[in-house]
């Protein structure tokens, strides 16, 4: 596979996964006003999202189960960190508005950058000059004068923001050796792990509406293709790149935020939009990352000698 068409691919997984992403805050804001609570809405989610990617790899992609046992831990450990970001995300989401909520969350590329410079992964200047507009973007995007925010799911959004940009530089080191598909499935299988018990030990409130559903069902189906777009992205064009071009799902949430949720944007927010766009258009002048670092804090998620992929014996 050439570098270029590696590009193509994993900016086109990396901006399909934005789009996925972007609808979920809105459908699971949706979800809470229609009376779920927010551990239910992402035990739910992520359960059916897992239930759905073991049946489609029972069906059509049994050799992917196989993992090495450094990359399982590596993969289980991302899924539990993405796992408590989850709780974090909606739990927080459950009192602040969704276009609100992801603007906070989306300073997570930044978070990934600097988690990348620590696992000795070089950055190009461009890279660097984008992190900084969609730094001030974000700044721009979170004026909104007219809403009065507590601080307390501020800092849970925040907290969720960082244990999901930690996760992707651990997954990338899995993603050297490891298709995304068998990433996808046990980062899911973790992340379960830890939102199930969570709703089953600290709420286990049941809807009142059937409404509800509707939304989770969409949830579930936006998680299932978001995550495998994610990891297929950051496979083809690494962390940092996948993380700026996510940010592409701030247009999504505002877009469904206001048509669904009749949510406004300020003059200064619209402006941060602009820059936030100018960044994304920047990534056609981004290059393929290399291999594997040598070195860094996750050097340990190293895969074993024998190639455990070549199935042609």
């Amino acid at each position: 596979m050439s570098a270029r068409y590696r590009q193509r691919v994993g900016v086109l997984a990396a901006l399909t996964s934005a789009l996925f992403l972007g609808l979920s805050p809105v459908f699971g804001k949706w979800a809470i006003l229609s009376g779920f609570s927010p551990l239910l809405v992402v035990a739910a989610r992520t359960s059916l999202a897992t239930l759905l990617m073991l049946l489609v790899m029972l069906i059509f992609q049994r050799p992917f189960f196989y993992i090495f046992p450094v990359g399982l831990v590596g993969c289980l450990l991302a899924g539990t960190l993405n796992g408590f970001g989850s709780l974090l995300y909606y739990v927080a989401l459950g009192e602040l508005p969704a276009s609100v909520g992801q603007l906070l969350y989306s300073l997570y590329p930044v978070l990934v950058a600097v988690f990348s410079v620590l696992d000795k992964q070089s950055l190009s200047r461009i890279t660097l000059l984008r992190a900084a507009m969609a730094l001030l973007a974000v700044f721009f995007l979170s004026q909104n004068s007219s809403l009065t925010l507590a601080w307390t799911p501020i800092l849970m959004m925040l907290g969720s923001a960082a244990l999901y940009a930690l996760h992707i530089p651990i997954n990338q080191r899995v993603l050297y050796e490891i298709p995304a598909p068998t990433v996808t499935f046990y980062t899911l299988l973790a992340m379960t792990g830890v939102t199930l018990p969570a709703y089953l030990l600290f709420d286990r409130a049941w809807p009142g509406s059937a409404q509800g559903w509707l939304p989770v069902g969409l949830m579930t189906l936006i998680t299932f293709g978001s995550r495998f777009m994610l990891f297929l992205g950051i496979k083809n064009i690494g962390g940092t790149q996948t993380a700026l071009l996510g940010l592409a799902e701030l247009f999504v949430t505002i877009l469904f935020s206001h048509w669904m949720l009749g949510e406004t944007l300020t003059t200064l927010q619209w402006l941060g939009a602009a820059l936030l766009g100018f960044s994304l258009l920047l990534a056609s002048l981004e290059k393929t990352p290399a291999s594997r670092p040598k070195g860094g804090w996750l050097a340990w998620l190293h895969p074993p000698r024998i190639d455990p992929w070549n199935f042609q014996e």
